[in-house]
């Protein structure tokens, strides 16, 4: 087990820039892409998500502290710290059924292909973590290593299904063709986010408003531009942060820089994912006819939407307030503040790119994503505890990508069932 553990932290030492080329060649050679192009193909990949990690790094080290200002000069002084999804995905592959779920996920993934049950080869290993959560969960609440693998299974087949409806709707909005989001904190606020815009959408007044960043250009003019949007609520991040004249307006044009830049790092990433789409479509329509196959990809890649950053900016002093307010919750929102965008990964084009709708039907979802990551907080204490530092005063923790993620919650429910039956 120690041996498989150093295995599996040595693939994910090594990051997604050098794993990601790897694996697009592999890729690429059994769709029958010629070597030179698939090496092509994979570099150009690896190159594309070193400028996404680039300006994901620009974007939470900006939003991160902006966060931690407007904690501080509001007072707020909730006793379960939002400890952000790195600590709680280090807890989770310290968990000794982790290293397992690898090649679990892996087989569940092909045997799922050649039954023709699922469209997507999830290629993005470095969240498999969050089918590991789910297993960690199973684990630690039955003491069950049995129980356990099975919530991961499960937890993957669900990825699956929900990547393959959704992916229509984010390559028709993203322009990501042949491609899905097997993001597991993207999934599980899309199960609640989806239906709850569609009623959002049922609103008389709010359905006839229609803001997205082409309504908002075409009647605000500059104001309306990706990267001045960027600088405006970046500004206004500053502002509720208390950050000096200079300060708003490091951390606005910061904002604007990513709004610029994101698009044009996913769209070089594509450049090397196209070719692979193309020859595997026409090696299955060869072979099955008109089977389609996706690539499972990251939720980072939503992220070069206008709409999607914008929501989940958006959505950053919004998450404090209802915390402040909200009866029963005891998380304080810190360490997943910055990578709410990514939960608005699937929700953004099932509402069409409508901000509005999003916002709204986000801050639903996030209203009861608290009182989840409050419920879920022993656990993932549990699971974290002595393996990575705690935030200073923090007796428990929990998170937002995890612990608000409603997919997961399920599996910390169907594990505290099963206990109570043990």
């Amino acid at each position: 087990m120690d041996s498989l553990m150093n295995v599996v932290q040595s693939i994910l030492n090594v990051g997604a820039s050098v794993m990601l080329p790897i694996i697009i060649f592999i890729v690429g050679i059994i769709f029958r892409v010629h070597p030179k192009k698939a090496i092509l193909s994979g570099i150009t990949v690896g190159i594309g998500m070193i400028g996404i990690n680039l300006v994901i790094n620009l974007l939470t080290t900006s939003v991160g502290p902006a966060a931690q200002a407007m904690v501080a000069r509001f007072g707020l002084n909730l006793t379960i710290i939002d400890a952000g999804w790195p600590t709680v995905a280090a807890g989770t592959w310290a968990q000794p059924i982790a290293a397992v779920m690898i090649p679990v996920i892996l087989i569940v993934n092909l045997i799922m292909l050649a039954l023709n049950w699922t469209k997507t080869l999830n290629i993005d290993i470095w969240n498999y973590w969050h089918m590991s959560a789910a297993a960690a969960t199973g684990y630690i609440v039955t003491n069950s290593f049995i129980f356990g693998i099975i919530c991961g299974i499960i937890y993957t087949v669900f990825v699956q299904i929900i990547a393959d409806k959704t992916a229509p709707s984010v390559q028709e909005y993203y322009g990501l063709e042949g491609i899905s989001l097997t993001t597991g904190s993207a999934q599980g606020y899309a199960l609640l986010g989806i239906p709850i815009g569609w009623l959002v959408d049922k609103i008389p007044g709010i359905n006839k408003l229609d803001v997205n960043p082409e309504t908002i250009q075409k009647r605000f003019g500059i104001f309306g531009e990706p990267m001045i949007m960027g600088i405006i609520i970046g500004g206004g991040l500053g502002l509720l942060g208390g950050y000096d004249f200079a300060g708003i307006l490091q951390i606005g044009m910061t904002m604007g820089g990513v709004m610029f830049l994101m698009p044009r790092m996913v769209k070089i990433l594509m450049e090397g994912l196209i070719p692979i789409q193309e020859s595997a479509q026409k090696v299955l329509q060869t072979r099955y006819g008109d089977r389609e196959i996706y690539l499972g990809m990251d939720a980072a890649l939503a992220t070069g939407s206008p709409a999607a950053l914008a929501t989940g900016l958006l959505m950053v002093p919004i998450t404090l307030f209802i915390a402040v307010i909200l009866p029963g919750n005891r998380v304080l929102p810190f360490g997943d503040l910055a990578t709410i965008p990514f939960f608005a990964a699937l929700v953004v084009p099932s509402r069409k790119g409508n901000i509005l709708h999003s916002v709204i039907s986000l801050t639903v979802v996030i209203t009861l994503a608290l009182l989840m990551a409050t419920n879920y907080a022993p656990v993932l204490t549990e699971m974290a505890q002595g393996i990575v530092e705690f935030p200073k005063g923090a007796a428990e923790i929990s998170n937002l990508d995890t612990g608000g993620n409603f997919l997961n919650w399920i599996f910390l429910k169907l594990a505290e069932l099963v206990s109570t039956l043990m």
